[in-house]
């Protein structure tokens, strides 16, 4: 869909502020300019500026508490943008096998190209998709997060669980993406917690293939569902060795 196609007025970084403002929603995040800014990477004067700019064309509203919200047009635009770019991701890392930090960064630039009919053959070429590789929901799906999903940081040791979804915040960081793809930190991933130290701010899982450590701010922004990795584990007891016995350090 390009950009013509949403709003002949929008620009690209209002297009980047009106999903990273979508995504904070999604997430049940408060949105306040200086939360904007960390995110966007730019000074909270620079994204205070935007949001004024953005509630002057009545995108967004700001009210007492400084709080950030999506108007109806806003948010219809929002979910245009968040479509075309999560099914540009998951095209670029499915299809086109383009791992998950070169698949979010191409797809910045790849579903600006993107007109309707296009969009709507990918989709069913991808088999109707409803989350991005990250696990982020497809506006248009009738997919949500799902409220049973926590935080990894509140996992203790010994605990076992499957990612589920990796926050949008998180995709902002290149290096970091390739970090978790390279060690399969992934959605339909179970994990064990091999340690936890809150003192060191850090948490050591295990994938099945090899612990893997990150800072629990990095874990706070990953949800995973409780408990099953260990059914996982269990059904295949008799089956998968390689799903049965975690690698030791």
């Amino acid at each position: 869909m390009p950009r013509s196609e949403i709003a002949a007025d929008l620009t690209a970084t209002v297009e980047d502020y009106l999903q990273s403002i979508y995504s904070l929603e999604t997430e049940g995040e408060r949105i306040i300019s200086a939360r904007l800014a960390r995110w966007m990477r730019v000074t909270p004067p620079t994204a205070w500026a935007t949001v004024r700019r953005m509630a002057r064309d009545g995108l967004v509203s700001v009210d007492a508490k400084k709080t950030i919200h999506l108007t109806k047009r806003g948010r219809e635009l929002a979910e245009k943008v968040a479509r075309r770019h999560r099914l540009s991701e998951r095209f670029l890392n499915d299809v086109l096998g383009l791992g998950w930090a070169e698949a979010h960064d191409e797809a910045h630039h790849f579903e600006h190209g993107l007109t309707p009919a296009i969009e709507g053959r990918i989709f069913s070429l991808l088999g109707n998709p409803t989350t991005c590789p990250h696990g982020s929901p497809i506006p248009g799906t009738g997919a949500v997060l799902s409220p049973d999903l926590v935080p990894m940081d509140t996992l203790e040791q010994g605990d076992a669980a499957t990612v589920e979804f990796i926050s949008e915040e998180l995709e902002e960081d290149l290096e970091l993406l390739r970090y978790l793809d390279r060690h399969n930190v992934r959605p339909g991933q179970a994990i064990t917690v091999d340690e936890k130290v809150p003192s060191t701010g850090l948490i050591s899982i295990n994938t099945g293939r090899e612990p893997v450590s990150l800072g629990l701010n990095v874990a706070a922004r990953i949800r995973v569902r409780p408990g099953a990795a260990r059914s996982a584990k269990s059904r295949t007891s008799s089956g998968s060795r390689s799903r049965r016995a975690a690698p030791r350090s």
